[in-house]
C-alpha cells in the first residue's frame, strides 16, 4: 500500500502517539492470558503446533491499537469526507508498513488477535484482509506461522454459526486461497483432511477447494482425481438445495480447470493425465446430477445442475465410449421441459450433444428420435410459458438442434415434418414450416458459426456443417402434401383410424428416394398390402363382409404379391372363404378366426424360409400398429401376427431393431398396448428366443434399470411411463416368453435370466398392488412352461425357493381383515403352480405354506352382498385357497396327510367367528371330499385317525350358524362313507335314510332340536366306530372342552354320552384311556351340565368296569382336585353305588397286605395295579363322610374298621411307602398339607364311621379314653388298636362274629404289621378265646389250605401276644401236634399242613418254658426226627429248625432224655450238614451246634467255635473228626453204631446224602479201634461199596471208591488172633 506526502504528514500527526505510548503491564498480561488461553483451546480442537510466543510485546500492543481504532471507526456512522474510512485505511496501512521490516513479529500479532474470545465479526474481517496484504506483499513467509494461520483459518471456515459467519468464512476461505500461491502444500493438506470418504463435507471446503483449482490450476491437477471421487462418494448424502449448488458451482471450476490444462500441457510440470482419465472419473457425477439432482423440485439447484453439464459435456463428449452413455440420458433432459426451469438452458445443452453427434459421426440412437422431434417441436409450436423470459433465444437455439438432427437423420425428421402439417391446427403447421426453413436455409451457410456457436462447444477436425440433397428433397414434401390432397379425394381411412401419410403417399416416397435409399429393410409393396390386407380381414364382416372380397383379392395377386405362395394360398384361401360363408358376424367366433389366419400366415411365411420376406412383412406390421386405436380387434391380431412372423425371421440383429422399436413406442400405461407387446414377444421367442432376451436386456440397459436408479424420461409427451409399470411390463414379457419358447431352450433359460430377471425387477421395485400382480403373473407363466417340460422329474427349477419366498412374503403382507385387490388370490394360484415342479416341497414347507394361506384367507370376514366386485373377489380367494391346499395335500395324498390338514384346519373350526368356522368346515369338506376321490379305498387310515376326525367335526353339527351345521353333517357323511368303504362295512337303507333325515333336520332354528338331531346321527355313526375309534372320538371331543363356547361343549358330551351308552360294555380294554381323557379335560369344564354330563359318563364306566375306573380315580394327584372330588360325590349320592366302591376300596387297601397274586384276567390287572394308599383313604373319608347319613354301613361296620386298623398298624412297616407308579400323572404335586397323612386320615375316617352308628354313648368312650390320640400314635397303636377292639365289642354286638374272621385272617397274613395289629385285637379275651377254638377247629378239618392258616395263625398268635401263649399252651401245642402226627416219614401227599405245623410249634416253643411243655416234649422230638430224611425239602428245614428251638428250651429234667435224642439224630445231622437244599443244609448246621453241648465234650465245643467263621463243608468235616476221635477213646461201641447207621444211607434217594454217607464211613473207620473192625463184615460193607461203583454221580462213585480204599486197608490191617481186643 502506497501512502503520498499528505498522508505520511497526517499518519505522524494522528497516530504519533500511537506507536509512543508508553506500555502498561495489567492489559498486556490480560491479553497474553486471553491469548494463550484461546490457543490452549484451539489447541484441544485442532491439530495445530502449539502457539508462538510473541518476541515483542510493543508490536502486540500497537497492532491491537490499531485493530480498536480501525473497529470503533467502522462502528462510527460518519458521513463526512474522508473521517472513518480514512482512518481505518490509514491503520491498515500503517500494520503492513510494519509488516514489511518485521512480517513474522506481525503477523504472530494478528494471529494472537485472532485467537482472542468473543471477538466482533467485523474485527475477524479487518484482520483477514491485512493478512492478505501481507501475504500478497511478502510472498513467502515462516513455515511456523504458515502453519497457524491455515489452522486457524480452517477452522473459522468450518464454523458457520450464524448469518455473520458466512462472511467469516469467506474471509477465511480468501486468506488460505491467498496463502496457497506460495504455499500451496500447506493449503491443500488442510483441505484434503477435511475431505473424507462417504462423510459430508462443510460446505466452504468445496468452495475453496474449488477457487484453490481455479487459482492454481498446475499445483492442483494432482489432486483433481481424489477430489472428483471423494466428492462423489457425499453425493447421495447431500440434502440441502445450498450444499448442491456449491458442489454444481464446484464441478463446473474444477471441469473448466481441467480443460485449460488440456489446452496447456506443455506449460505442466506435474504427471499428465489424460483426457480420458478425467472423463471416466467425471462421468458418474454427470450421471448422478442428471438421474438425481435435476430431479429436484428447487428450481436453483435445477439450474446449478444445467449450469454444471456444459463445462461437463465438454470433457464427456469427445470420448466415444461415454458419448454413447451420455446420449442414453438425453430423454432425462427432455423431460425438463415440462417443469419450471428457463428452456433455454435446457436447449443449450441439448445443441450442444447434438452438434458433437454430428461432429464425431455418431448419431444419437434412433429410438430417441421420436422423443426429441416432439419435444423441441413443442417448445417451437406452444406459447411459453409467462415465466420464460429467453423465448427468442430458445427457439433460435432449437433451430439449430434441427439443423444438427437434420445432419444426422435427414429423412426421419422430414417424415416427423411431414407428419406435423398434417395436424389441422395452424399453430403446429407455423412452427412446423418455421423449423424446415431454419433446416433449408442452413444448406447455405455454416451452421455452426461464431455467431451461433453454444459456449463450450467442442469443433474436431473433419466435421461435415453442409446438409444433404435428401434434405432438400424430402422439404419439399410438404408442398406436395398440401397440394395433392383434393377436397374431392379424401385419404382412405382404415377401422382404426387414418392410415397415415406413409400409407397415403408412400408411391411418391418410393419414387423421390429410388435412387437414394439404401437401407435393406426397405419394405417393398407386396408385404405392405399383404400386411393391410390381413388387418382388415381380422374383422371380416365390417364393411358388409369385406372378409371374403378381400381374400378373394388375395387369392387373385397371389402370384404377384409372393410367388412362392401362390400354390398354400389356392388351397388354403378356399377353406376361410368357406368358413365366412358359413357364419354370419352374429354366429363367428373371433378367437377361432383369428387363430384361422395366423394358421394362414404361418403356412405362408413356410414357404419363404431362406429370405428376408417375413422380415419385412414383420416392419410392416409393426408399422400399421400406431394406425390402429387401443383396443381393437384390429390392433390385438397385430400384435399377435407380428409376433408370429417375428419368430420366422432370418436376421437377428435386424429382429432385434424391430422388437426395440416396438418396445420403445408403446405406451405401458394402457393395458391393451401393453398386453398386446408381451403376447407379441411371447410369441415371436418360439423361433427367436434368444433374440428377444437380448433385446429386453439392451432396453433394461437403455433405460438404465438398475438397484440404484431407474430414471425414465418421458420419451414422448403422451407417454409418461411410470418405473413400476415399465417393471410390470417387462416381468410379464419374461413370463410370457418362458411359456411360448422351445421346451429345449426353456431348460437352459428359465433360470437365468428370465426368472433371475423376473425375481430382479420385483424386489428391486415398489411393490406396489399392479407389481405383484405382475410378478404373480409372470411366475404362473413360468411355472406353467416348466410344467409343459417333456420330462419334470429330470429338472430342477432352481429358483423355486426365492420365488416362495416372495410368494409367502406377498400373502404375509396381505391385511387379514380386509380384501380389495386378487393379490392373495393370484398368490396361492402361483403357489400352486409352483408346487407341481420340482424340486417339490418338504412336508414342513406344506405344512407351512398351507398355514399361511389359511390364515389369509379364512380370516376375513364377509363381504357386503351388495358389492359385487369384492363378493368375485372373496370367492376368488375361497376358490384358490381349496385349490392350493388340495394341491399341497397332494404331495402326500395319504392318511398322515390328511390328519396334519386338518391340524391346520382346526384352530379355525373351533374359531368364535362363525364365518372362519363356515370357511374352515366348507374347505374340511372339499379336502375330504377330494381325499376320497383320490384314493378311496386303497390306503386305509390310521388306528384311531377315523374317531379323531370324526370327534373334531362332530360338534359342529349343533353350530349356532345353520350353514356350519349342514357342512359339519356333509363331513361326517364323507368320513363315515370313506370309513365304510376300507372297512367293508355296508350300509343297509334305512341307515342311510335315517342319517339323510338327520341332516334335514338340522335346518331347525330350535337349540334342542338341533342337540337331538345330533345325538341322532351319533347313534347312526356309532355302529362304525371300532373301540380304538371311539377312544380317539372321545379324546378329541375331551379335548376341545372348553375351546369354543357352551352350545359346542354341550355338543360334545352329547357325542361322549351317546357312544358311552350304546359301546360302554365292549370298552373294557379301553376304559383307562377314555377315563383319562375325560379327567384331564374335566377342570377347564366351567358350566355345570357340561361338567355333569362328563360325570355320570365316568360313572357309566364304574358300573361297567369298577375295577379299571377305580384304579384310574386313585391315581390321581393329591391333593385331591376338585373335578375329582366331583366325581365321588356323584359317587356318594347313589348309596348302593357308593357301597360297591367301598368294597373295591377296602379290597385295595387289603391286598397290600397279601401275597402277590397273579392276575387271570385284565379286571384283575387294573385290580392289582399299584395305587397309592393315601389316596385310598382320602376317597374312602369322603365317601363315609358324604354316604347318605340315613345310612350307618352296618353291614360295612366291621370290614372298614378291620381295614382302617390293619391301614394304621402298617403305616410304620416297610410297607407304608407309597408305591412308585408307572402312569401318566404324577402321583403327589407337591408336599401335602399336614393333615393329608395316612394316620390322620384313617383316624378321621373311624371317627366319621362311628357317628353313623349313632351311638353317642360309644363316641363319648372313645373321645374320653383317648382312644384316637392313641391310634395316631405308632407308640401307642397296639394299646389304641385293643382298647378300641374292646369298646367294639361291648356296644357293637353284631360285629363280634365278622370281625373275629377278619382278626382271623389277619393273623395268617404273612406282613409282620397285619400279624402283630389282628393279635392285639384278639388280646381282648372276648376275641382271643374264639379266635383260638375257631383256629383249632381249623386245623382240625380237611380242607388243606384252611389247616394251614389256622396253623399260621396260631404260630402268629405268639407273635402278637405272647403272655397268653403259656394260657392256652396245652391246645396249642395238642393243635400242633396234631398236625404232626397225621404223617410222618414220607406218607403224606402233602408237605404245607406238617410245615405250617413245625413253624408254629417253632414260635410257641420260644415263648414256653421246659415245664411248660411237659410230656409234649418226647413226643415233639419223635416226630421233628422222623422228618430228618424226609424227601420235602421244605420239611427237612423245618424239621431241623423246630429240634433246634427244642434243644433251647431243654433245662435239667429233659437234659438226660434230650441227650439220648441227640445221639439218635446225630448220624443224620452229620450227613444232612450237606443236603442239596441250602437252607435245610444251613439249619441242619445250626441244629448241630446248638446240640453239640449235649456230648459233653470240651474238644467237640471248642472245635466248632474255632470254625464259626468257616464254610458250612469245612465246619462239617472238622466237627465228623473231631466227634469220630472223642468216640473212639471214650465210646467205641457209640461209633460202631454210627458206623452201621451211616452205611443204611449209601441207599438214599439224595445223591448229597450217598456221597456224605460214603466219606462219612471212611472217616469213621480210619477212627475205629481193632476191637471194633474185626467185627465188620468186610464182604457185605465191599459188596456195597462195590454197588455205588455203578452210581450216576460220579461224586459219589468217587467217594465210594475212596471209602473202598480205606475199607481195604483196615481190613488187611486187622489181627489175626481173635483174643485181642478193644482195650
Amino acid at each position: 500500500m502506497c501512502l503520498g506526502p499528505a498522508a505520511g504528514l497526517l499518519l505522524t500527526l494522528y497516530f504519533g502517539s500511537v506507536w509512543e505510548r508508553p506500555r502498561r503491564k495489567e492489559p498486556e498480561e490480560e491479553m497474553a492470558e486471553s491469548t494463550i488461553d484461546s490457543n490452549e483451546h484451539l489447541s484441544e480442537e485442532t491439530e495445530e503446533p502449539d502457539p508462538l510466543q510473541p518476541d515483542d510485546s510493543g508490536t502486540f500492543q500497537q497492532v491491537t491499537n490499531l485493530l480498536n481504532i480501525m473497529d470503533s471507526e467502522s462502528a462510527t456512522a460518519d458521513t463526512a469526507g474522508v473521517g472513518p474510512s480514512l482512518r481505518k485505511a490509514l491503520a491498515s496501512a500503517i500494520i503492513a508498513e510494519k509488516a514489511a521490516s518485521e512480517p513474522c513479529v506481525v503477523m504472530s500479532s494478528l494471529i494472537r488477535c485472532l485467537q482472542v474470545p468473543q471477538i466482533s465479526t467485523q474485527r475477524k474481517v479487518n484482520i483477514y484482509n491485512i493478512l492478505q496484504e501481507i501475504i500478497q506483499q511478502e510472498g513467502e513467509l515462516e513455515e511456523q506461522c504458515v502453519q497457524r494461520l491455515v489452522a486457524i483459518a480452517s477452522k473459522e471456515m468450518r464454523e458457520i454459526l450464524e448469518m455473520e459467519g458466512y462472511l467469516r468464512a469467506e474471509v477465511a476461505s480468501d486468506t488460505l486461497v491467498a496463502l496457497s500461491r506460495n504455499h500451496f502444500s500447506m493449503v491443500m493438506y488442510e483441505m484434503q483432511h477435511h475431505l473424507r470418504p462417504l462423510d459430508l463435507a462443510d460446505e466452504f471446503v468445496i468452495v475453496t477447494l474449488a477457487k484453490l483449482a481455479n487459482g492454481n490450476v498446475f499445483e492442483f491437477m494432482p489432486y483433481m482425481g481424489i477430489t472428483l471421487a471423494t466428492i462423489f462418494t457425499m453425493l447421495r448424502l447431500v440434502n440441502e438445495a445450498k450444499m448442491r449448488q456449491v458442489i454444481c458451482s464446484a464441478m463446473e471450476t474444477f471441469c473448466e480447470t481441467v480443460q485449460f490444462y488440456l489446452k496447456h500441457l506443455e506449460d505442466s510440470v506435474y504427471p499428465v493425465m489424460t483426457e480420458e482419465q478425467f472423463a471416466v472419473k467425471l462421468f458418474p457425477m454427470y450421471r448422478y446430477f442428471v438421474t438425481v439432482w435435476l430431479r429436484s423440485r428447487n428450481p436453483e439447484v435445477k439450474l446449478g445442475v444445467i449450469k454444471s453439464l456444459k463445462p461437463m459435456l465438454n470433457l464427456l463428449l469427445p470420448n466415444d465410449d461415454l458419448r454413447e452413455q451420455v446420449y442414453d440420458y438425453v430423454p432425462l433432459l427432455l423431460a425438463e421441459y415440462q417443469g419450471n426451469l428457463e428452456a433455454l438452458f435446457i436447449t443449450q445443452v441439448l445443441r450442444q450433444i447434438l452438434e458433437v453427434s454430428v461432429v464425431t459421426r455418431t448419431p444419437v440412437p434412433q429410438m430417441q428420435l421420436h422423443t426429441i422431434f416432439t419435444e423441441l417441436h413443442i417448445q417451437v409450436c406452444v406459447r411459453a410459458p409467462a415465466q420464460q423470459q429467453y423465448v427468442g433465444q430458445n427457439v433460435g437455439e432449437i433451430e439449430h438442434c434441427f439443423i444438427a438432427l437434420a445432419r444426422s437423420y435427414p429423412k426421419e425428421l422430414m417424415k416427423f415434418f411431414l407428419s406435423q402439417m398434417e395436424t389441422s391446427k395452424e399453430a403446429i403447421r407455423v412452427g412446423t414450416l418455421t423449423l424446415i426453413r431454419a433446416v433449408v436455409g442452413a444448406d447455405g451457410e455454416d451452421g455452426h458459426s461464431p455467431d451461433h456457436e453454444p459456449a463450450g462447444h467442442v469443433r474436431l477436425p473433419g466435421q461435415d456443417q453442409r446438409l444433404g440433397p435428401e434434405v432438400r428433397v424430402h422439404a419439399a414434401d410438404p408442398v406436395h402434401l398440401q397440394t395433392d390432397e383434393s377436397p374431392g379425394q379424401p385419404p382412405p381411412e382404415g377401422p382404426g383410424g387414418k392410415d397415415g401419410p406413409q400409407s397415403h403417399h408412400g408411391h411418391r416416397e418410393d419414387h423421390h428416394l429410388c435412387g437414394q435409399w439404401d437401407d435393406p429393410l426397405d419394405l417393398p409393396a407386396p408385404q405392405k398390402l399383404l400386411a393391410r390386407l390381413l388387418v382388415l380381414m381380422s374383422s371380416p364382416y365390417e364393411g358388409e363382409g369385406r372378409g371374403v372380397a378381400m381374400l378373394n383379392l388375395l387369392r387373385t395377386l397371389s402370384h404377384s404379391i409372393a410367388p412362392s405362395m401362390a400354390d398354400t394360398w389356392e388351397l388354403e384361401i378356399p377353406l376361410l372363404i368357406k368358413y365366412l360363408e358359413e357364419h354370419t358376424k352374429f354366429t363367428w367366433n373371433q378367437k377361432t378366426w383369428e387363430d384361422k389366419l395366423i394358421q394362414f400366415l404361418r403356412h405362408s411365411l413356410k414357404k419363404t424360409r431362406g429370405s428376408n420376406w417375413s422380415l419385412r412383412l414383420g416392419k410392416e406390421l409393426n408399422n400399421q400398429i400406431e394406425s390402429f386405436d387401443s383396443p381393437s380387434l384390429e390392433k390385438s391380431f397385430l400384435y399377435r401376427a407380428l409376433g408370429f412372423t417375428l419368430a420366422t425371421g432370418l436376421e437377428a440383429s435386424k429382429v432385434e431393431l424391430l422388437l426395440l422399436e416396438l418396445l420403445y413406442k408403446t405406451d405401458y400405461g394402457k393395458d391393451f398396448d401393453r398386453e398386446g407387446v408381451i403376447l407379441c414377444f411371447g410369441l415371436c421367442a418360439r423361433g427367436q428366443v434368444k433374440t428377444v432376451l437380448n433385446v429386453l436386456h439392451n432396453f433394461e440397459e437403455r433405460i438404465q434399470e438398475s438397484e440404484q436408479s431407474w430414471q425414465i424420461g418421458a420419451w414422448r409427451k403422451d407417454h409418461p411411463w411410470r418405473r413400476e409399470t415399465v417393471k410390470s411390463a417387462l416381468m410379464v414379457m419374461y413370463g410370457c416368453v418362458a411359456l411360448h419358447c422351445h421346451w429345449q431352450m426353456l431348460r437352459t433359460h428359465v433360470d437365468s435370466p428370465i426368472t433371475a430377471k423376473i425375481i430382479h425387477h420385483y424386489t428391486s421395485s415398489s411393490q406396489d398392488i399392479g407389481l405383484k400382480m405382475a410378478f404373480m403373473k409372470s411366475v404362473v407363466q413360468v411355472t406353467k412352461a416348466v410344467e409343459n417340460l417333456g420330462d419334470t422329474e429330470d429338472f430342477q427349477f432352481a429358483q423355486k425357493t426365492t420365488l416362495t419366498a416372495i410368494l409367502v412374503a406377498i400373502i404375509k403382507a396381505e391385511p387379514p381383515d380386509s380384501l380389495a385387490s386378487p393379490v392373495r388370490t393370484m398368490a396361492m394360484d402361483a403357489l400352486w403352480h409352483l408346487s407341481k415342479v420340482t424340486p417339490f416341497y418338504s412336508l414342513e414347507e406344506n405344512s407351512d405354506l398351507m398355514d399361511i394361506s389359511m390364515h389369509s384367507v379364512i380370516s376375513l370376514p364377509p363381504p357386503g352382498e351388495d358389492n359385487e366386485s369384492i363378493v368375485a373377489l372373496y370367492e376368488n380367494a375361497l376358490r384358490a385357497l381349496e385349490q392350493l391346499i388340495g394341491g399341497l395335500m397332494c404331495r402326500q395324498l395319504d392318511p398322515r396327510g390328511l390328519q396334519e390338514v386338518v391340524q391346520l384346519l382346526e384352530k379355525w373350526i373351533l374359531s368364535e367367528k362363525e364365518w372362519e368356522r363356515e370357511k374352515a368346515v366348507n374347505l374340511h369338506l372339499r379336502l375330504v371330499q377330494a381325499y376320497v376321490e383320490s384314493i378311496g379305498v386303497c390306503i386305509p387310515l390310521k388306528l384311531g385317525q377315523f374317531g379323531t376326525l370324526v370327534g373334531l367335526i362332530a360338534p359342529g353339527t349343533c353350530d349356532s350358524h345353520e350353514r356350519t351345521r349342514m357342512a359339519s353333517a356333509d363331513v361326517l357323511s364323507c368320513l363315515l362313507d370313506l370309513h365304510a368303504s376300507q372297512t367293508c362295512s355296508s350300509w343297509d337303507a334305512s341307515t342311510e335314510q335315517e342319517l339323510a333325515r338327520c341332516k334335514e333336520d338340522l335346518g331347525a332354528a330350535a337349540v334342542e332340536t338341533v342337540f337331538r338331531v345330533s345325538s341322532r346321527i351319533a347313534e347312526v355313526a356309532c355302529k362304525q366306530f371300532s373301540c380304538d375309534d371311539v377312544v380317539s372320538l372321545i379324546q378329541k371331543l375331551c379335548e376341545n372342552l372348553g375351546a369354543l363356547g357352551l352350545q359346542h361343549d354341550r355338543a360334545s358330551v352329547t357325542w361322549v354320552g351317546a357312544f358311552l351308552q350304546l359301546r360302554v360294555k365292549e370298552l373294557e380294554d379301553k376304559v383307562a384311556e377314555i377315563l383319562g381323557a375325560i379327567l384331564a379335560h374335566l377342570p377347564v369344564v366351567d358350566h355345570p351340565e357340561v361338567r355333569q354330563c362328563l360325570v355320570e359318563g365316568v360313572l357309566l364306566l364304574a358300573r361297567h368296569h369298577r375295577e379299571t375306573v377305580l384304579t384310574s380315580l386313585l391315581r390321581q394327584p393329591l391333593p385331591m382336585q376338585s373335578h375329582l372330588k366331583e366325581v365321588w360325590l356323584a359317587v356318594a349320592d347313589n348309596v348302593p353305588f357308593a357301597r360297591l366302591m367301598l368294597q373295591g376300596l377296602m379290597g385295595r387297601l387289603q391286598s397290600r397286605f397279601a401275597p402277590r397274586a397273579t392276575a387271570t384276567s385284565k379286571a384283575d390287572v387294573w385290580r392289582l395295579a399299584a395305587v397309592d394308599p393315601l389316596m385310598i383313604l382320602c376317597t374312602m373319608q369322603l365317601l363315609i363322610e358324604k354316604v347318605d347319613k340315613d345310612d350307618p354301613l352296618r353291614d360295612l361296620f366291621p370290614d372298614l374298621v378291620y381295614t382302617l386298623l390293619m391301614q394304621l398298624g402298617g403305616s410304620q412297616g416297610p410297607e407304608a411307602a407309597s408305591p412308585v407308579l408307572k402312569t401318566w400323572r404324577l402321583i403327589r404335586t407337591g408336599t401335602l398339607p399336614e393333615e393329608i397323612n395316612p394316620q390322620r386320615v384313617a383316624v378321621k375316617s373311624m371317627k366319621l364311621l362311628f357317628w353313623r352308628l349313632s351311638s353317642e354313648h360309644l363316641v363319648h368312650t372313645l373321645e374320653e379314653q383317648g382312644v384316637w390320640a392313641l391310634l395316631g400314635s405308632s407308640s401307642t397303636f397296639l394299646q389304641g388298636a385293643g382298647l378300641l377292639a374292646r369298646l367294639c365289642i361291648q356296644n357293637a354286638e353284631g360285629s363280634r362274629q365278622r370281625l373275629s374272621e377278619l382278626v382271623l385272617r389277619g393273623m395268617a397274613l404273612e406282613a409282620p404289621s397285619c400279624r402283630i395289629s389282628s393279635t392285639a385285637i384278639c388280646v381282648e379275651e372276648k376275641l382271643l378265646k374264639p379266635a383260638v377254638l375257631l383256629l383249632e377247629r381249623g386245623v382240625r378239618q380237611r380242607d388243606e389250605v384252611l389247616r394251614v392258616l389256622s396253623l399260621r395263625a396260631l404260630g402268629n398268635m405268639a407273635l402278637g401276644a405272647p403272655r397268653k401263649v403259656r394260657r392256652y399252651r396245652k391246645l396249642l401245642l395238642e393243635t400242633c401236634l396234631c398236625a404232626l402226627q397225621g404223617v410222618g416219614g414220607g406218607a403224606s401227599a402233602s408237605a404245607s399242613v406238617p410245615c405250617a405245623g413245625m413253624e408254629a410249634l417253632a414260635k410257641i416253643l420260644a415263648e414256653l418254658r421246659e415245664g411248660d411243655v411237659g410230656s409234649f416234649f418226647d413226643a415233639i422230638s419223635e416226630q421233628c426226627r422222623s422228618f430228618f430224611d424226609n424227601e420235602s425239602e421244605l420239611l427237612r428245614s423245618r424239621a431241623f429248625h423246630l429240634f433246634g428251638a427244642l434243644a433251647k428250651v431243654v433245662r435239667i429234667s429233659k437234659k438226660h432224655f434230650f441227650k439220648e435224642e441227640v445221639r439218635k439224630a446225630w448220624v443224620p445231622l452229620l450227613l444232612h450238614c450237606q443236603d442239596p437244599c441250602p437252607d435245610a443244609a444251613q439249619a441242619c448246621l445250626e441244629t448241630m451246634c446248638q446240640c453239640a453241648h449235649f456230648w459233653g465234650c470240651k474238644a467237640l465245643e471248642d472245635s466248632l467255635v474255632r470254625r464259626a467263621g468257616c464254610g458250612a463243608d469245612e465246619t462239617t468235616a472238622a466237627l465228623q473228626m473231631t466227634l469220630c476221635s472223642v468216640l473212639t477213646q471214650k465210646k467205641p461201641a457209640v461209633l460202631y453204631g454210627f458206623l452201621l447207621e451211616t452205611m443204611t444211607y449209601i441207599k438214599s434217594n439224595l445223591s448229597r446224602i450217598r456221597m456224605a454217607s460214603c466219606n462219612l464211613a471212611g472217616i469213621i473207620m480210619k477212627q475205629m479201634s481193632e476191637h471194633y473192625l474185626k467185627k465188620l463184615d468186610f464182604a457185605a460193607l465191599r459188596n456195597s461199596l462195590q454197588e455205588l461203583q455203578l452210581d450216576s454221580d460220579p461224586g459219589v462213585r468217587r467217594a465210594a471208591m475212596d471209602t473202598l480204599q480205606i475199607l481195604d486197608t483196615c481190613s488187611q490191617h486187622r489181627l489175626p488172633t481173635p483174643t485181642e481186643g478193644v482195650s
